[in-house]
C-alpha cells in the first residue's frame, strides 16, 4: 500500500515537533523532494535567536535517530536540516511582530495593481503593517493592510553592518 506524500509529511511532522520543541527549536518547514530510489527530507528549523549551523548539525542527529527508529519511509533518502534563511518569507503576524525594526520586502495590492516597498517595519497590528521607507531625512511610513499582502520576506539590511 502506497502512502501520499502529504501523509507522509503528517507523520514525519508528528514525529519531529516533541523533539524540536524539547531542543528549543519551531519546526519552520518539511518537505519530501525527488523520487523514486532517491529522496531528499528538508527541515528548517528556527528560534527566536536565529538558527547556527552547530543548531543544524545537533537538530540532524537528534531527526537521525528518531528517523532510524520509526522508519516512516519505505525508499533511500538524505535529510537535510537548515535554517530559514536572511531572506525568509513572512507568513503570520506572529513573524511581523517578531521581526519589527528589520528590513522587509512587502508585495501588496493597490487598487488594480500590485507594489512593491522594501523599508523598515515599524508597527504590526492585527489587520495592518507599517513600512519605514526611504533614508534619513526623505523617510516616510506608508500602511499596508494585510488583507492586500501578496507576499513579504525579511530583506538583508546592508546598513547595520
Amino acid at each position: 500500500m502506497a502512502t501520499s506524500s502529504s501523509t507522509q509529511i503528517s507523520h514525519i511532522r508528528e514525529l519531529f515537533e516533541p523533539t524540536l520543541t524539547f531542543l528549543g527549536y519551531e519546526l519552520y518547514d518539511l518537505a519530501l523532494t525527488g523520487s523514486g530510489g532517491h529522496r531528499t527530507l528538508r527541515v528548517r528549523i528556527d528560534r527566536p535567536e536565529g538558527v547556527t549551523l552547530d543548531d543544524c548539525e545537533r537538530v540532524s542527529k537528534s531527526l537521525s535517530a528518531l528517523l532510524d527508529q520509526a522508519d516512516p519511509l519505505p525508499t533511500r533518502y538524505d535529510l537535510e536540516v537548515s535554517s530559514p534563511g536572511a531572506e525568509r518569507p513572512l507568513r503570520s503576524l506572529d513573524e511581523y511582530r517578531r521581526f519589527i525594526g528589520r528590513r522587509a520586502n512587502v508585495r501588496y495590492q493597490a487598487g488594480d495593481s500590485e507594489r512593491v516597498a522594501e523599508g523598515r517595519l515599524m508597527a504590526v497590528a492585527d489587520n495592518l503593517i507599517e513600512l519605514q521607507i526611504g533614508e534619513r531625512k526623505h523617510t516616510r511610513t506608508i500602511p499596508i493592510p494585510l488583507a492586500d499582502v501578496l507576499a513579504a520576506r525579511l530583506a538583508i539590511d546592508l546598513s547595520r553592518h
